[in-house]
């Protein structure tokens, strides 16, 4: 169950999709809202729609590449100036690549997949982690996928089963384990992985059948439940990894 909040969340790729609706959904609870987005035009414009619908929400742009350190520690330095604090991280930027068949698919279609689906939660984690250490309910929440799970995806009643890919689901799988592994080495914080589901957004060409909302539905829940539930979860509750 969520409830409202007063905390402050950062949000990376947030100016569409699953992390501009996650950061609707949490101005209206009353969140203090960083919107992380790579193109400031665009994460403006996001910011400019909440406002239109919630004139007095918290939200702002923060210009955010998450593949880029000089942009990273550019947006440390503009959160830890402004004195909002930081109580919840959520890492959700991320990209699909391309699909190809395994067995043609060349190393260099991994680097720019794992550079943000990877390396950026791990960039920008380790940046703001001494931010995000003052807090004093701290949470770590990693937007991953149904793909990255090993029981999943070799469960022929799961959909997750039917994509036969090395990269993006690599991608999460290894997102996945990085998870697991701050959540031991950071006992203090609150850490979580989610899956949104198969949602119809930019990343799958709209193709998938959960609305923005329903997609959104664990990452709130990750970012504002009284007791969270950590590990890994979807909207239905606790998933495998």
């Amino acid at each position: 169950m969520t409830t409202t909040t007063n905390s402050t969340v950062l949000i990376t790729g947030a100016n569409k999709g699953l992390g501009y609706e996650t950061a609707r959904r949490l101005a209206r609870l009353g969140a203090t809202v960083w919107l992380g987005a790579r193109d400031p035009r665009r994460g403006a414009e996001a910011v400019a729609k909440i406002h239109a619908d919630l004139p007095d929400a918290d939200v702002r742009t923060l210009t955010l590449d998450v593949t880029a350190d000089e942009s990273v520690r550019a947006a440390y330095t503009r959160v830890a100036d402004s004195g909002t604090g930081l109580d919840v991280l959520v890492n959700n930027a991320g990209i699909a690549g391309s699909v190809t068949p395994p067995a043609e698919t060349v190393p260099a279609a991994f680097l720019p997949v794992f550079g943000v689906n990877l390396l950026g939660p791990v960039r920008v984690t380790q940046t703001f982690l001494p931010l995000l250490q003052e807090s004093a309910a701290p949470r770590l929440v990693m937007v991953s996928s149904g793909l990255g799970s090993f029981a999943m995806t070799a469960d022929p009643e799961r959909v997750e089963s039917t994509v036969v890919d090395l990269v993006y689901p690599s991608s999460k799988a290894a997102l996945n384990m990085v998870t697991t592994m701050y959540a031991k080495a950071l006992p203090d914080i609150r850490v979580t992985a989610v899956d949104p589901g198969y949602t119809a957004t930019g990343l799958n060409g709209f193709s998938g059948p959960q609305t923005v909302a329903e997609g959104s539905d664990a990452i709130v829940e990750a970012c504002t439940a009284a007791e969270p539930a950590g590990g890994f979860i979807s909207r239905h509750g606790p998933i495998p990894w």
